[in-house]
Formats: structure tokens, C-alpha cells, sequence
């Protein structure tokens, strides 16, 4: 039983992410997304402790770090969820979530599929159609934007 007063539930504090340095990098890198999208950004944290222990740390691409560090104006930031790997290298849009379920064991029969000739066109499209219509279907969902 807990009792009242007991701050081992009480949440830690986030750290904030509109920092304008980068936070320290999982061993591979961090997986960018955009925070004005609700559904980009319920979906990147709820999967945030997985993608953690896989060594990636998450931020949103409006974060102050991330347009100086990729080097891309705020037009083309926006367009695509990216992975900023630790060594600099980046990946963008469906590619991301191809490294990803690379990576996790029980996401890689998903990998596997994703890469067949006919799947991997449609899902490039699926992912392509949801990147243009993320903000609408926020709104449809009634899952709000941060910025």
C-alpha cells in the first residue's frame, strides 16, 4: 500500500525540448518528428521507452538543435520524420521506419514485408498520403498539436 506523501510515484520532470542544444544520443541516434502533428507525437511517445532501449532518443523537429544540426530550412524540416544517426548520417520519411523495425525483433517480419517490391511501394505511398494529410487527421482524431 502507498501513503499519501510518498513521492516514489510522482512523475519525474521531462526535460524540456525546445533546447538549443542537442540532448546527449542514445549509442545510435535520435528519431525526429513533428510536434505539430498530435498523432506524430502521441505515437513517437508512446513508443518512446522502446525506441530507448534500442538506443534512440526522441525529439520534435521544431526543436531549436535540430534545423542547425540537419542543416534544412523549417520548409523542408517539416516535410518528413527523420533519424539523425550518431555518426551524422540521416534518414528520412518511410526509410525511418524501415531502420527502425530493422532493429526490434519483433517488428522485423513487418521489416521484412516492407521491403518486398509490391509492399514497399505501398507503403511508401501509405506513408507519403499520411505525411500530407498527418495535420487533418490530428484534427479528425481530436489529438492536438504542441506548436
Amino acid at each position: 500500500m502507498s501513503r499519501a506523501g510518498n513521492s516514489s510515484t510522482a512523475p519525474s520532470p521531462r526535460p524540456s525540448i525546445l533546447r538549443s542544444a542537442p540532448p546527449s544520443p542514445g549509442p545510435e541516434g535520435w528519431v525526429l518528428y513533428d510536434g505539430s502533428c498530435g498523432i506524430c507525437r502521441h505515437w513517437i511517445q508512446s513508443r518512446e521507452n522502446l525506441l530507448r532501449r534500442h538506443g534512440f532518443a526522441i525529439a520534435p523537429l521544431q526543436a531549436g538543435w535540430v534545423a542547425e544540426r540537419l542543416h534544412l530550412q523549417e520548409d523542408n524540416l517539416l516535410q518528413d520524420v527523420r533519424l539523425l544517426l550518431a555518426d551524422g548520417r540521416q534518414i528520412q520519411g518511410p526509410d525511418v521506419y524501415r531502420y527502425l523495425m530493422k532493429r526490434v525483433l519483433w517488428t522485423y517480419p513487418l521489416y521484412l514485408l516492407s521491403v518486398a517490391p509490391i509492399v514497399r511501394t505501398a507503403f511508401d505511398r501509405a506513408y507519403r498520403s499520411f505525411a500530407a494529410h498527418r495535420h487533418q487527421v490530428s484534427r479528425a482524431c481530436g489529438v492536438g498539436a504542441r506548436y
